[in-house]
């Protein structure tokens, strides 16, 4: 009939050290991933590269303000930008005061910039 009140609080306690323990093993498990990471200038290093500009724009979310058609939408049209290449690509990497974000795809700001460019 009497229950000890003790136990729920001890099986808590002990969940949360194995819990904490699981969560360290795998903290060590991505040290490599991380020391990694660090040494490529803290870039993480993403599969994008090999993605061509128009699986980045669906990937990144683009089609989300300038439409799946590039037509428009919460962002400008990017069908016939009146602007250089060299300036689509430095939006790209720095963005705009207008909500535009910077650095979506790093390091595919030229290729992205030439497609974008030749959108019609």
């Amino acid at each position: 009939m009497n229950r000890n009140p003790i136990i729920p609080f001890v099986l808590i306690m002990v969940i949360g050290v194995v819990a904490m323990f699981l969560m360290s093993f795998k903290g060590l498990g991505d040290m490599d991933e991380i020391a990694a990471e660090k040494e490529n200038g803290g870039a993480k290093t993403e599969e994008s590269a090999s993605a061509t500009p128009e699986e980045l724009y669906q990937q990144k979310g683009c089609a989300g303000c300038h439409g799946g058609d590039y037509s428009g939408g919460v962002g400008p049209s990017l069908k016939g930008l009146p602007i250089s290449e060299d300036e689509i690509a430095e939006i790209l990497k720095n963005g705009t005061q207008g909500g535009m974000p910077g650095g979506l795809v790093p390091g595919q700001e030229a290729a992205m910039a030439e497609w974008i460019k030749s959108l019609k």
